[in-house]
């Protein structure tokens, strides 16, 4: 059964969030920071990654897998190469000041590689690489989660790693940068969640129960004994997953996933390496005119039998912040579970008064 949804003012969901962020400890610009972050994803159309993370996060808070008041710490610094402790404080946080530290070292030399580990949670990725586009930079960005797996291997049936995102960003002057960001899984979790909590299944090829057996039952994810998420592309994408896992964990300095690794059930602590560069260190005078030619012709290709044009990276964004501009939809479910986390933050029951009811 399809659960109703609420449809929720951004400017309201923001102030939701921050409320809440700053209830569980944290001061007005750490809170503002998250609740700009898991809001905008909700506005670019990834709920998986917006509000309905609260909850997560104030477990997280609970059991002390969350530090409020932590930001980026750097451990080494290389020139090119920054090394970053996030000290499980908010990702939205850390990497948001590692952005700024990458931002500011391409300035001077043209590129920074900055690797950031263990950060709690750090979103979506392409929150990140849009804060380097609009400084007119180019950005890849590979991520690894930590501890409780979630995604099977190609040929596997049960859980081995996280789902493990890559984000390539190439700026546009005057337009909306050409974004990939995916997870190398066939869903995100979050989505899971999402449909879960929604009353909706998943399409055929995205899940498997706990025997390994595929199903289209999202709450496989969230109920035990857990089910996997199968990666994209066949082999193609748990490749990828795997280097994803090196580079940004193995690389950095960081852990990877294994059994020694684990941890706590409400952890969700990030690793994410990120390679900043700036065009004009190139001999890249005809880039814009280059890359303009080059979509022009991708998006021109003759649409399939449905009709639909052919989309860029970046478009289903685009056009989601255009739709949802003067209201996000939440399943009450998820609503109702950020409520009840406001409460047990000790929100005043005045101020949530204020808010929808679920």
């Amino acid at each position: 059964m399809t659960v109703p949804s609420l449809t929720i003012r951004p400017e309201l969901l923001h102030d939701v969030v921050s409320t809440i962020v700053r209830a569980a400890g944290s001061d007005a610009r750490e809170a503002g920071l998250v609740a700009d972050h898991l809001v905008a994803a909700n506005l670019a159309g990834h709920d998986s990654h917006g509000v309905g993370m609260v909850p997560s996060y104030l477990d997280s808070l609970a059991v002390g897998e969350l530090r409020p008041g932590v930001g980026a710490t750097v451990v080494r610094d290389a020139g090119a190469v920054l090394t970053i402790d996030g000290g499980r404080g908010y990702g939205q946080v850390v990497a948001h000041e590692a952005m700024e530290l990458a931002i500011g070292r391409v300035r001077e030399l043209g590129v920074c590689v900055t690797a950031v580990r263990g950060a709690h949670h750090v979103g979506r990725i392409g929150h990140w690489a849009e804060q380097c586009a609009r400084a007119g930079l180019v950005s890849i960005h590979l991520v690894s989660v930590v501890g409780e797996a979630y995604v099977a291997p190609f040929g596997g049936s049960d859980a081995r790693f996280g789902t493990n995102p890559v984000c390539v960003c190439v700026p546009r002057p005057g337009q909306d940068p050409v974004l990939l960001d995916m997870a190398t899984s066939t869903v995100a979790l979050g989505k899971t969640r999402v449909a879960h909590n929604s009353g909706l299944g998943l399409e055929p090829g995205r899940v498997l129960d706990a025997d390994g057996r595929p199903t289209t039952d999202p709450g496989v994810m969230w109920t035990e004994p857990r089910g996997a998420l199968t990666a994209f592309g066949l082999h193609k994408g748990s490749g990828l997953a795997v280097m994803a896992e090196l580079l940004a964990g193995a690389v950095s300095g960081g852990l990877t996933t294994h059994a020694a690794s684990t941890t706590h059930e409400a952890a969700i602590v990030d690793n994410m390496l990120s390679i900043v560069m700036s065009p004009d260190a190139f001999e890249g005078s005809t880039m814009a005119e280059q890359t303009d030619l080059f979509l022009e012709s991708v998006a021109a290709s003759r649409p399939e039998t449905d009709g639909r044009p052919v989309l860029l990276p970046g478009q289903p964004e685009a056009a989601a912040r255009e739709a949802r501009r003067d209201g996000v939809p939440v399943d009450v479910t998820t609503w109702a579970q950020i409520v009840d986390g406001a409460r047990s933050v000790g929100v005043p029951a005045e101020v949530i008064a204020g808010w929808p009811a679920a």
